[in-house]
């Protein structure tokens, strides 16, 4: 099973930074794996249908949790993008794949393929890019870590950036890739494409990719179609292009929370707006601002977000 873990590797022939994109580090969310195999049959198309094409660097797609990918399922015992500790990362290092659950076992098969990619390549910059879809519609997004880096490479995925998520939320792929823990430079940024079941977020995911390739020096920008550029500005019109988290609706287990119908993506609401449910009542919206990832699916730990879009960078 553990062979399926990598769905692609392609190297250029002069040396650049290892761009490492995961898709499907929730098991309902395919989009990303989907997008990367197309993205790598395009690299492996390319030199034949453009001659001057150079690619420097090493781009490398993996499948998140294969387990979970298995059965669509966002994961089958705890959310693997919530694992990412850096103690909690050492324990599962530390202990035999037998004796840890299926989450745990993932993240060590996956952390252990990353560090393999490291230690061959050697690269003087490493980039992961997290791939993701979300249970609501709308439009899509990027969330950069605080590393100044991050954002200027979310920004150049044409989707608004959303700055503070990582103190809403805790143990993620965005949390726990940094150089101290990789052993090189690194910068992580995620990006969210659209609904998990909407074919067009596989579109959107392909097109963030290739610009995220462009943005980090992979390919050159000449060799990048404004489509990729005209589909991501397309599904962003009208949004801001950065917002800051304002609000995080952390879900307790037992809570039986359930979200009230009809959200959207960067829908507006205001203070007070009744927007869920949960085992003590109504939960209202404690402020206004742009409702983001309203759950619309049993599993989660995160019942919506809402941010506040900002003019400043």
């Amino acid at each position: 099973m553990e062979e399926n873990r990598i769905i692609g590797t392609y190297t250029g022939e002069e040396r650049g930074p290892l761009l490492i994109c995961i898709g499907g580090i929730h098991g309902n969310e395919p989009a990303g794996v989907l997008a990367l195999e197309r993205v790598f049959k395009l690299l492996e198309a390319e030199p034949s249908r453009n001659p001057e094409f150079q690619f420097k660097g090493q781009l490398v797609g993996l499948r998140g949790n294969l387990k979970a990918l298995s059965v669509k399922k966002r994961f089958l015992v705890k959310d693997l993008n919530r694992q990412w500790l850096p103690d909690n990362v050492q324990r599962i290092k530390n202990t035999v794949i037998e004796d840890l659950d299926a989450e745990d076992q993932e993240l060590k098969m996956l952390n252990a393929c990353i560090e393999s990619c490291i230690e061959k390549y050697q690269p003087e910059k490493l980039i992961v890019m997290d791939l993701h879809t979300t249970t609501a519609s709308g439009g899509i997004f990027s969330i950069a870590t605080d590393d100044r880096e991050s954002q200027l490479i979310a920004l150049e995925l044409h989707a608004p950036v959303i700055r503070g998520m990582l103190d809403g939320i805790d143990g993620t792929t965005l949390h726990y890739f940094k150089p101290e823990n990789t052993g090189v430079p690194t910068i992580t940024v995620c990006f969210e494409s659209g609904q998990h079941d909407d074919l067009e977020s596989i579109d959107n995911m392909v097109a963030a990719i290739i610009n995220g390739m462009r943005t980090v020096g992979c390919v050159e920008a000449n060799d990048v179609e404004n489509h990729h550029d005209e589909r991501l500005l397309k599904y962003s019109e009208n949004l801001p292009k950065i917002a800051d988290l304002l609000y995080c609706h952390d879900i307790k287990q037992g809570d039986n929370f359930k979200m009230k119908p009809g959200y959207d993506n960067f829908q507006w609401i205001k203070k007070d707006e009744l927007l869920a449910h949960d085992k003590k009542g109504e939960i209202r919206s404690n402020s206004d601002g742009l409702i983001l990832m309203p759950l619309y699916q049993k599993q989660g730990d995160d019942g919506f977000f809402i941010v506040q879009g900002v003019e400043d960078f």
